[in-house]
């Protein structure tokens, strides 16, 4: 069988890894080529490698993350509040298969928006379905599904994502729907599913933020128990910078 005949029947099998390591094995010379059993681990190392940067791919559009650094490019350090041992903790993503939550508080600046996208694009690395939202963008959603009735449809919809992120928790005022639509998703990810906070307001603050005092006795105690929290510190790292 001709080599290109071999290519296109990978291809039509939807093997696209196969299909572009076959094509690199019988560019080699006759006398190169692996043996049958090492050309066919090469083939199957190729097709599993490339349906994992395909997931990864799609995961991470799907996330819509504000940025996407790297774990490694967290900073930490005593005046920051953040040791590596935490961090290598929160790497390995167990709190979110636990369905433990993450707080992450501190001024303007000290890197909280930046931590919690680097641990979403270590969840999206390692398999897990991720969302970043800003609590401006969540209010508008739920205000325009509210209008469109849809509003049951996007909770749902939100809650099949193995982490939310929600950034800058606190910024603006926070209203019916919002209080509504998050203590449902907090109800229903209770130790399921993970969530991560970013706010400038430290967590003693909170309840009054919420200010509708049932809801937020419920919102705090879904959120706080079972949950890890880390006050960021220091100087702005945008003025580091």
């Amino acid at each position: 069988m001709e080599s290109n005949v071999i290519i296109m029947q990978l291809k039509s099998l939807k093997l696209p890894g196969m299909a572009e390591a076959a094509g690199d094995l019988l560019k080699l010379p006759t006398h190169m080529r692996p043996s049958l059993e090492l050309a066919l681990a090469r083939l199957i190392e190729a097709e599993v490698r490339s349906r994992d940067d395909s997931r990864t791919a799609r995961l991470l559009k799907a996330a819509k993350l504000k940025m996407k650094p790297l774990i490694e490019d967290v900073i930490c350090s005593t005046a920051r509040n953040l040791t590596k041992e935490q961090l290598t903790t929160l790497a390995d993503c167990g709190f979110i298969r636990r369905g433990e939550n993450l707080l992450l508080t501190g001024l303007t600046g000290t890197g909280k928006s930046f931590l919690a996208n680097a641990l979403g694009l270590q969840a999206i690395k390692l398999g897990l379905r991720v969302l970043y939202l800003s609590m401006n963008h969540f209010t508008d959603e739920l205000r325009k599904a509210k209008l469109d009735g849809t509003f049951e449809d996007l909770l749902k919809r939100l809650d099949r994502n193995d982490l939310i992120i929600f950034d800058d928790f606190g910024l603006q005022q926070m209203d019916e729907n919002t209080r509504i639509a998050l203590l449902t998703l907090l109800d229903d990810r209770y130790e399921k599913k993970s969530v991560i906070i970013t706010s400038q307001l430290p967590i003693d603050k909170w309840y009054d933020y919420i200010a509708e005092a049932t809801l937020a006795d419920a919102i705090i105690d879904r959120l706080y128990n079972s949950s890890h929290h880390i006050a960021l510190e220091g100087p702005s790292l945008r003025k580091r910078k």
